[in-house]
């Protein structure tokens, strides 16, 4: 209602930013980070550990992870999951690009897709590809949300949560 309230000036400003977003906007080679620049900020950044690379499944995941200051690696975004029932498979996700970064001297990949049923079947269908490949392959952790009460909490979730407990 907003927009069309206002004046077709400002209409046309808007469309011409999002279009103009839109023509600035792609794919870092590297990472397949969505970047106004290639590579991108964090791909080209010195101070990350070349290393590691978490892999999740959308551009808007690295800034969520890299906003808790706890992970300095790379990133690489598959751009979707596996889902057969979809008709997605690994030629669908950037599969291939991972396969390639590992194999340059990656020593870890982190798994940091949903916790859905396509995000574990992507999980486990990337370290079928990787372990071989001599490196190691994590998967975050899920459980019991910070400040939750366990009456709450599904019983899924906490399945997971003391499947992947960890010592004290």
């Amino acid at each position: 209602m907003h927009l069309l309230r206002g004046s077709r000036e400002d209409a046309v400003a808007l469309a011409k930013a999002v279009v103009g977003t839109k023509d600035r906007i792609k794919l870092c080679s590297q990472c397949g980070n969505m970047t106004e620049e290639d590579p991108c900020e964090f791909c080209r950044s010195p101070k990350r550990d070349q290393s590691v690379i978490c892999v999740v499944e959308e551009s808007g995941d690295i800034l969520l992870l890299d906003a808790t200051g706890e992970y300095d690696g790379l990133y690489h975004v598959l751009g979707g999951v596996l889902s057969p029932l979809d008709g997605i498979g690994p030629e669908d996700i950037r599969m291939k690009e991972l396969e390639e970064r590992v194999r340059k001297g990656i020593r870890e990949v982190i798994v940091a897709t949903n916790p859905s049923v396509e995000g574990d079947a992507t999980a486990l269908y990337i370290a079928k590809i990787l372990k071989p490949l001599g490196v190691k392959v994590s998967r975050i952790a899920r459980g019991v949300p910070v400040g939750s009460d366990l009456e709450h909490v599904d019983q899924v979730t906490l399945t997971r949560a003391l499947e992947g407990r960890g010592e004290m």
